[in-house]
């Protein structure tokens, strides 16, 4: 748990807010993205609509959809007031911005083809073994760190790795907790793999995790952001809404 349920965050006064516009985009699912009616949805943007309800402003909140690129400099010349989407939070950024606490951090998994033998349920079992990875990603790096006896068998984009997996020519993958379950539950794996082992968290190597980023010298709505996170951890709504986007889990 990212909150502890016994720790109760003061809410904010927000009645001189004017209004709240959160930022996010439309090409990023499941966590924002344009349903098959136009209409936005996802999972920041479902947490985003109950932040709002938890600080009683839903009269004054407009959630908004830019392009990515747009995101900072919309939100640092007071066209916004939050963004929430898959933003890193880096120490560059912290310069600028402000953030909440983080709401969701996403790990890193394994998949392993399920007609290779595999002794053991840890990743030891995979010492020696080739495990496919993208190159130049935070994934071969932690893959290095982590697991210095595995062998990295390096391809240039996930779609290629995970061809080599379905294939036999690595026994297993290292790759984002987010899509691996998506993809191993969807029919383009062909029933060919299971997650093992994990998940395993490194702010160093994945980073803090998702948080909502806010001007850089707004204490009070930041404030606010981590009363109404908190809360909806505790009563049990993000856990709702989370299980509605990630039904295959990411821990």
């Amino acid at each position: 748990m990212l909150f502890d349920a016994r720790e109760r965050l003061p809410r904010p006064d927000l009645s001189n807010l004017v209004r709240l516009r959160i930022l996010t985009t439309v090409d990023f699912p499941p966590f924002n993205f344009a349903d098959q009616t136009g209409r936005l949805t996802g999972f920041n943007v479902d947490l985003a609509r109950e932040i709002c309800a938890e600080l009683e402003i839903q009269a004054k909140c407009q959630i908004q959809a830019l392009p990515f690129e747009e995101l900072e400099s919309a939100l640092a010349n007071g066209s916004g007031e939050a963004v929430m989407t898959g933003i890193a939070v880096n120490a560059e950024r912290r310069q600028k911005f402000r953030f909440s606490r983080p709401y969701l951090t996403i790990p890193a998994r394994f998949a392993r083809l399920k007609s290779k033998q595999i002794v053991g349920d840890g990743a030891d079992g995979l010492a020696g073994r080739p495990v496919g990875v993208v190159n130049e990603t935070a994934h071969y790096a932690m893959l290095r760190a982590f697991f210095p006896r595995i062998v990295p068998v390096t391809f240039a984009n996930r779609d290629e790795m995970l061809d080599a997996l379905k294939a036999g020519k690595v026994d297993a993958v290292f790759s984002d907790g987010l899509r691996l379950p998506f993809w191993i539950a969807s029919e383009t794996s062909q029933d060919c793999c299971a997650l093992f082992d994990g998940p395993y968290l490194s702010e160093e190597f994945l980073g803090e995790g998702l948080a909502v980023m806010l001007q850089g010298d707004d204490t009070t709505l930041a404030a606010a952001f981590d009363h109404a996170l908190a809360a909806l951890s505790r009563n049990g709504r993000l856990q709702d809404i989370y299980l509605r986007y990630f039904p295959y889990g990411l821990y």
